[in-house]
């Protein structure tokens, strides 16, 4: 499997790994970016068929994206933050290979989200449809009511019409199948979990699961913001993720 990614940040600085949510490419982390890049050599991919990334021949696993994303890092150590998918690949790259990541953000993400059958129906529908079937959905999920009727609110939602079909619904299928809730105990690498106030993708107890699965786990809430928090809460998103790299 081959990711697109690319680069910013000095070329001897640390490497931080950021990874995408579904449905949205490497832009998800504009809001962060400047702050990370003047710390970090900051590492952002695309998942399977989203932005510049092919969709892959046959289905494939969030195990597999993890893989790929290993690919890219050329055998450095790095710090890790990812949102939602982009969290899941986290998970499976800190239990899979813990002499790799030193510290791990988990955002608005669960080590089981939604059912298995939720995807495969959301998969059934991107085919059918595409993407636009979901922009009111993800607008109410991705946003508070204070927030998503805004500008920057719109641009990702626009994004998730330039998403390829089957890629989208060949990571749903993925989704289906990942269930890490056996595993977090495996994580060894100091975690901060992160967490929108009114993120109704991870109610209470999908973030309990985590902060009690994952041994070194801390968890931060974010107000004010749903499930794409770092781009509603900036600021505070920022500030949480260079607190946990630091330390």
């Amino acid at each position: 499997m081959k990711l697109a990614y690319r680069l910013d940040g000095p070329e001897d600085a640390p490497l931080l790994v950021l990874s995408n949510s579904l449905g949205t490419t490497t832009r998800l982390w504009e809001p962060q970016v400047d702050a990370f890049s003047a710390r970090f050599r900051v590492l952002r991919h695309d998942h399977p068929g989203h932005g510049d990334s092919p969709v892959p021949e046959g289905p494939f696993s969030v195990e597999e994206i993890a893989s790929a994303v290993l690919d890219l890092v050329d055998g450095e150590r790095f710090a890790f933050c990812g949102l939602s998918l982009g969290g899941m690949v986290g998970m499976c790259l800190a239990a899979t290979a813990p002499e790799r990541v030193e510290t791990l953000a988990l955002c608005c993400t669960g080590a089981k989200l939604l059912t298995s059958e939720d995807w495969l129906d959301r998969a059934a529908t991107v085919r059918a449809e595409g993407t636009a079937a979901f922009v009111d959905r993800m607008r109410d999920r991705w946003f508070t009511p204070a927030f998503r009727e805004s500008a920057e609110a719109q641009s990702y939602l626009d994004e998730l019409l330039t998403i390829d079909p089957e890629g989208y619904a060949r990571c749903c299928e993925a989704l289906a199948a990942f269930d890490f809730r056996d595993r977090l105990g495996e994580i060894e690498a100091p975690t901060l979990v992160i967490v929108g106030e009114d993120d109704p993708v991870t109610p209470p107890e999908v973030v309990e699961t985590l902060s009690e699965g994952i041994p070194r786990a801390e968890i931060v809430v974010v107000p004010h913001a749903a499930h794409l928090a770092n781009v509603e809460q900036p600021e505070a998103v920022t500030a949480a993720v260079l607190q946990e790299v630091r330390s």
